[in-house]
């Protein structure tokens, strides 16, 4: 018996709880999902994101039914009830189901003198129906902080924001443009049953109408095409690429945007990808490895370039700085419980410290991108302001696209819960000596 995979509902549970103790889901879903059997582990992924996505609107109905809240070595049974009551309000499952299964799933937990709460909170819920939220974080399944921020900084757009972050990301791919241009590509995955529309604004970009397996994509193990949101795909139309230039891109890991860079040009001179994680820079290797392609990887913080910089100045510089994640929000929704209002002030000091620091390793006469996936003006707009007033002899390019808002110093894609996620670009160049 011992040798018996816990339900799917208790890892649950106790991934839930390592993302409240804060790790990542890409952290600790890897580990949950070795322990069930492969058919379940596609039922763990959805429950355990779908559940981060609505957390805080079932932490609100939860604690609303619950007369005190539970001691601390029982957390885990909170987060079970809350895995149940995502499964009650927001997929198929049977209701029967949901309520034994959880009761087992209890047990497994060996937590029995519990079964008694779990199942008369989960039959009330089942009963009674979803309550009103009594809250503006029960409302729109966001920390208080985050909604308020948005609100003040996003006044006409913070409740569309909110949505979208609240909605299914869609599968999008970057056709590898050494290999098929994307009619070519279209075609491919039309002649694979696959249905799929060009995106509005990423030259090589495709938009599935519905996620499949990479494993079903025409060519993907050869290297045809990466998955890539549009958004993420559009630093390649800023960096003006050009035969024979020295690129560096700096935080680069996973790699997707070394990887559409070489893919945009193929007669750079030189890519050199740094990223400070030794565990995510093998990820780089082997996204470069199945499109074929070939970069200088580096383990390093790119703000010290005493300790990896040869001297030789870059061309162009692609600068995707840590950032607060919260235009990918859909995509990693355990962010909403991650991130912290007091991330954003240290966050800006590094994104600022990272921007000078590669600006002086840039050639004259080139270019700097500077991007985020936020949608927060002080890691945006504002951090380009503040380098600009440092730097008086830097060049702000106006980003001249049908993408975004435009800022004034950079533009803005809000996510858009049909097309592209949250994500700024700003350009800069050096002036010739």
């Amino acid at each position: 018996m011992a040798d018996q995979p816990q339900p799917f509902r208790a890892v649950a549970a106790n991934v839930l709880l390592a993302v409240e103790k804060g790790q990542s889901l890409s952290q600790c879903l890897p580990l949950a999902l070795n322990q069930l059997p492969p058919d379940q582990r596609p039922q763990l992924q959805a429950i355990c994101y779908g559940t981060c996505r609505w957390f805080h609107r079932l932490e609100g109905e939860l604690n609303q039914r619950l007369k005190k809240p539970l001691r601390k070595p029982d957390r885990v049974v909170h987060h079970l009830m809350l895995v149940a009551l995502f499964q009650l309000r927001f997929s198929e499952q049977a209701t029967y189901a949901v309520l034994n299964e959880t009761v087992e799933a209890c047990r497994a937990l060996d937590k029995p003198h519990l079964t008694g709460l779990v199942n008369g909170v989960l039959r009330a819920a089942e009963r009674e129906g979803a309550p009103e939220p009594n809250d503006d974080s029960s409302r729109y399944s966001h920390p208080v902080w985050m909604v308020e921020k948005l609100r003040h900084n996003w006044p006409e757009d913070w409740q569309a924001i909110l949505g979208a972050n609240n909605t299914q990301a869609p599968m999008t791919l970057r056709v590898n443009a050494l290999r098929f241009s994307r009619d070519e590509y279209l075609k491919l995955l039309s002649e694979a049953g696959i249905e799929a529309k060009p995106t509005r604004f990423a030259p090589h970009g495709i938009q599935l109408d519905r996620p499949v397996p990479v494993e079903r994509l025409p060519w993907f193990e050869d290297g045809g095409a990466s998955v890539q949101d549009e958004a993420a795909q559009l630093c390649t139309t800023l960096l003006d690429l050009q035969p024979g230039q020295r690129v560096l891109d700096a935080c680069a890991a996973p790699g997707g945007k070394t990887c559409a860079i070489l893919e945009a040009c193929g007669e750079l001179d030189e890519v050199i990808a740094i990223d400070e994680s030794a565990e995510r820079l093998p990820r780089v290797q082997e996204n470069l490895d199945r499109l074929d392609l070939h970069a200088t990887l580096t383990q390093a913080d790119a703000a010290d370039i005493d300790s990896w910089w040869d001297g030789n100045p870059f061309d162009r510089i692609l600068l995707d700085v840590p950032c607060s994640a919260t235009g990918v929000i859909r995509r990693h929704p355990d962010i909403k419980l991650l991130r912290r209002e007091s991330d954003i002030v240290p966050l800006a000091s590094i994104q600022l410290g990272l921007l000078e620091a590669m600006w002086s390793i840039l050639k004259p006469g080139g270019r700097l991108v500077y991007a985020t996936c936020s949608v927060f003006p002080q890691e945006n707009h504002r951090i380009i302001q503040r380098f600009l007033k440092q730097q008086d002899q830097a060049r702000l390019i106006e980003i001249d696209a049908d993408w975004g808002q435009d800022m004034n110093t950079g533009r803005q894609l809000l996510p858009d819960p049909d097309s592209h996620d949250g994500f700024f670009y700003a350009v800069l160049e050096k002036p010739e000596l």
